[in-house]
């Protein structure tokens, strides 16, 4: 029997790019280093001598003027997967998207689509500098027309974005750098696509729901073996699609379990936890037998690494808040 090969959530992302563009020729990649330097994680290692400079194209250090020439590929029938390199750039980039590529479909009535994808690093935890460390995830999630991603494994990372290239309008799609090369897994390239608006229920469970993505889904599994051993049957729920999110799959969970705890490492106010939060209170009040927690990031900006631990939502505070919805009476 044929071992299947193990890849870390970064060399899933590679495998899929290089997947993708072998299926179409629609298909391209731009940004800065993403050619010859294979980017600055290397997520786009030999794409260059896979499909030339014209296909794989390394841009100036201008992330307003990489969305904008991407929003104009798109509009006219080709497929670019714009990098950022870290989510804190993305800042200069946001009027092409918010008010053109995710509202082009919109505003031509049908007529244009945008069918780009935007791939940032994002999170903290590598002892990088602030603005390498953002979870800004809220921002693109409140907008209409932009579909929002974050893998949390090799596995995801590399169906989810097959499926983000598929998708004919604007796709966010945000790697968590702490992830990278953590945990390598089986997976078989078979350019097998998932489904972009599905929660994936990673652990089953009935007497609390753990609601996580990105990064601290990592975090949250430990949390629920913890408990786990104290008798605690845990349901892990990991978001991965922020916008649309799937609340039939959240709403089934709470009812089922009738307590919930959300984990995310973006700040805590207008989080997408609040989102989360406020659907389920709207859809199923009646069978919380306990108000849901939030455990999150403060309302700071990411501090430099002396302080990451300290910033980052760590076990102990994911068992913290379930101790106090398990014990609320």
């Amino acid at each position: 029997m044929t071992e299947v090969k193990k890849y870390t959530l970064l060399e899933a992302v590679n495998l899929a790019l290089h997947r993708a563009m072998r299926e179409s020729e629609d298909v391209l990649v731009l940004g800065e280093d993403v050619g010859v330097n294979g980017g600055v994680f290397r997520a786009t290692l030999g794409l260059r001598e896979a499909f030339g400079f014209k296909r794989v194209i390394d841009t100036p250090l201008a992330e307003t003027m990489i969305a904008g020439l991407s929003v104009g590929m798109a509009a006219q029938g080709l497929k670019p997967v714009l990098e950022i390199q870290f989510l804190g750039f993305v800042f200069a980039a946001l009027e092409q998207l918010l008010a053109h590529a995710a509202r082009l479909r919109c505003r031509t009535r049908g007529r244009l689509s945008c069918p780009l994808v935007l791939r940032s690093p994002m999170g903290a935890g590598i002892r990088a500098p602030e603005h390498h460390s953002e979870s800004t995830e809220a921002l693109f999630a409140h907008i209409p027309g932009l579909r929002v991603l974050i893998p949390s494994s090799p596995a995801r990372a590399y169906g989810l974005l097959l499926a983000a290239i598929d998708d004919p309008d604007p796709v966010v799609f945000l790697e968590p750098t702490r992830l990278y090369r953590m945990n390598p897994q089986p997976l078989v390239d078979d350019g097998r696509r998932l489904p972009l608006d599905s929660c994936f229920t990673l652990r089953e469970g009935g007497d609390i729901t753990l609601v996580s993505w990105g990064a601290s889904v990592h975090e949250t599994l430990q949390a629920a073996e913890r408990l786990a051993g104290q008798g605690v049957s845990a349901e892990v729920i990991d978001v991965a699609c922020l916008k649309p999110l799937d609340l039939d799959t959240l709403e089934a969970s709470v009812r089922k379990t009738g307590r919930c705890v959300i984990v995310h490492e973006a700040p805590r106010s207008c989080g997408v936890g609040a989102e989360i939060a406020a659907s389920l209170y709207e859809r199923a009040l009646l069978d919380l037998q306990a108000p849901i927690q939030r455990v999150t990031a403060p309302d700071i900006p990411p501090p430099l690494y002396r302080l990451e631990q300290l910033y980052l939502p760590g076990v102990e505070d994911i068992l913290g808040a379930c101790e106090a919805t398990l014990n609320y009476a």
